[in-house]
């Protein structure tokens, strides 16, 4: 395994960068962070048989930038066409579910009812969710912020767009709003590093994944997490 530690961990700890905003991957502080991406990170370290550093951030975006400017050697995100060229990804070990909230007394009742003009869109800025509706909704305007619901509540509009279980826990503290119960994506997360790391390295982080759906250790660590209605991707 040298080889492949110093190409995935030059420094000799492996840093990983962990999305803390998305509470089906992890969950905690930054100085006591849990979830499935973190049980990855850590298996990997051990596999390698180096240190793991765990940096928490509260944004997929950030998670990303983390990668691609080199602060992070692994990261985990969702697979989008916007990210490919600079992340080498593994196929998905979570599938998750992007829904839109709305008021209830909104005329939306399917997905296929945003899409039109005069409809603004909530959405976590770089969110896989956002990369998706940017390159999907032709008429319907998206509105960038720190949370997708906290737009949509300060600005009134008229739908919100996120992960289905803090869609879901939203709306059962919120009055006067409902889930859309379709979906308007799959979102497929995967762990991924930068491609110019060798065959090799990446093809470990990808028989890995493989392995680690395959043996329950996703099944288990999302249990653990309180996820276990997140499904293990096949």
């Amino acid at each position: 395994m040298g080889d492949l530690s110093a190409d995935l961990a030059p420094t000799g700890v492996l840093r990983a960068a962990i999305n803390l905003g998305n509470p089906v991957l992890a969950h905690g502080t930054a100085a006591e962070p849990g979830g499935v991406t973190v049980d990855i990170a850590r298996e990997v370290g051990a596999r390698l048989g180096v240190e793991v550093e765990l940096l928490c951030f509260d944004a997929a975006r950030k998670s990303f930038e983390a990668l691609t400017s080199g602060a992070a050697d692994l990261c985990f995100l969702a697979i989008e066409p916007a990210r490919a060229a600079e992340v080498a990804f593994t196929a998905p070990y979570v599938v998750i579910e992007g829904v839109y909230v709305v008021p209830d007394g909104s005329p939306v009742r399917s997905p296929a009812d945003v899409d039109r003009p005069g409809v603004r869109v909530g959405v976590k800025q770089g969110s896989a969710y956002d990369l998706y509706l940017t390159r999907t909704l032709s008429h319907a305007t998206i509105v960038r912020g720190e949370d997708g619901v906290v737009a949509f509540e300060e600005q009134g509009l008229e739908v919100a767009a996120g992960i289905r279980q803090p869609m879901t826990a939203y709306v059962a503290a919120h009055p006067g709003t409902r889930v859309v119960e379709e979906r308007f994506m799959q979102i497929q997360q995967a762990a991924g590093t930068t491609p110019g790391r060798r065959p090799e390295t990446i093809g470990f982080l990808r028989d890995l994944v493989e392995e680690l759906k395959a043996n329950g250790f996703v099944a288990d660590a999302l249990r653990r997490a309180d996820q276990a209605d997140a499904t293990v991707a096949g």
